[in-house]
């Protein structure tokens, strides 16, 4: 609900939504859309077309672009190859696995150059090396492309260890923000002690050790 009403998928019946200075409540279809060019999304569940190849399903946001079919090759190709899936080209999303898919999904969603990326429940439909792999790719993209990235995620150790700042929700109301670090080492409250911490206790010394390093690594 929280993604879909900052890209007014969903308009709230209440307050306003703004995006990079801009109030969107306030626009009409035509500069919404226009907007909305920027504001790429993932979905849980990939939404795929099934009857596209990947790399239609890849071009098809560029259906409407002023680009050259050229540059829309171009264009196209790069991503297939950021993404790890230039030899998937013209396989269609049944003859893929579950991160292969969402990896699709990255590459469509970037290749329209979005400044704001936001993520529904990217993992959550993967597991086990598959889930680690995407959750780099993700890294690596918003880091290459230097974007503003929100992450909806109800596992906390996605929570903690992709996120550069967390917001905890809990019945509709801000429980926490702040730096991962700052979640676990002084929660605000016994919803965030007891069911949050709760669930990484058996890889607290791991989440610990990732900051450990990433700090170690700033410093050199």
């Amino acid at each position: 609900t929280l993604v879909r009403c900052i890209n007014l998928l969903e308009r709230p019946t209440e307050g306003t939504v703004t995006v990079d200075g801009t109030e969107l409540t306030k626009l009409d279809e035509k500069r919404l859309r226009e907007v909305r060019r920027k504001i790429g999304m993932i979905f849980q569940h990939f939404n795929l077309l099934r009857s596209r190849t990947v790399y239609d399903n890849i071009a098809f946001p560029l259906k409407k672009s002023n680009l050259s079919k050229e540059e829309k090759h171009k264009k196209i190709l790069s991503l297939l190859g950021l993404v790890g899936l230039s030899d998937k080209k013209d396989a269609y999303p049944s003859q893929l696995s579950g991160g292969q898919k969402q990896r699709v999904a990255l590459a469509r969603t970037m290749v329209m150059k979005p400044k704001i990326l936001l993520l529904d429940e990217p993992l959550s439909a993967l597991d086990g090396v598959i889930k680690e792999s995407i959750k780099e790719k993700i890294k690596q993209i918003v880091r290459d492309y230097h974007l503003t990235t929100i992450i909806v995620t109800h596992d906390p150790e996605e929570a903690l260890t992709l996120s550069d700042k967390v917001l905890i929700v809990n019945d509709g109301s801000i429980s926490q923000y702040g730096a991962p670090e700052e979640i676990i080492t002084t929660p605000q409250n016994a919803f965030i002690k007891e069911f949050i911490l709760n669930q990484l206790e058996i890889k607290r010394n791991n989440i610990f050790a990732l900051f450990h390093q990433e700090i170690m690594a700033q410093a050199v």
